[in-house]
């Protein structure tokens, strides 16, 4: 089975936020949680409106991520979209 196949399954068969995290925090090294963090920050600033410029300076991030996670949020479908409307719901 493909790796991150599994570990989806593993996270989407709990509801429970606590148990993810601190499986991440297990899982992932600071600076991993970090990279993952800002990714997340990121698009969620895209879909907001916000320009590149301007995340990258907020976030400290390269024009070149940010344009990346950019053409991954304008995909139809889009599992960032996606996720970013399921984030508002909660």
């Amino acid at each position: 089975m493909d790796r991150i196949k599994d570990i989806s399954r593993v996270l989407a068969a709990t509801e429970d936020a606590r148990l993810i995290e601190k499986f991440l925090r297990s899982l992932l090294t600071e600076n991993e949680i970090g990279e993952l963090s800002s990714r997340w920050e990121l698009v969620k600033m895209l879909d907001d409106g916000a320009s590149q410029r301007k995340i990258a300076e907020k976030l400290g991030l390269s024009l070149c991520k940010i344009t990346r996670g950019s053409k991954e949020l304008k995909k139809s479908p889009s599992a960032f979209k996606h996720m970013i409307d399921l984030h508002r719901t909660l």
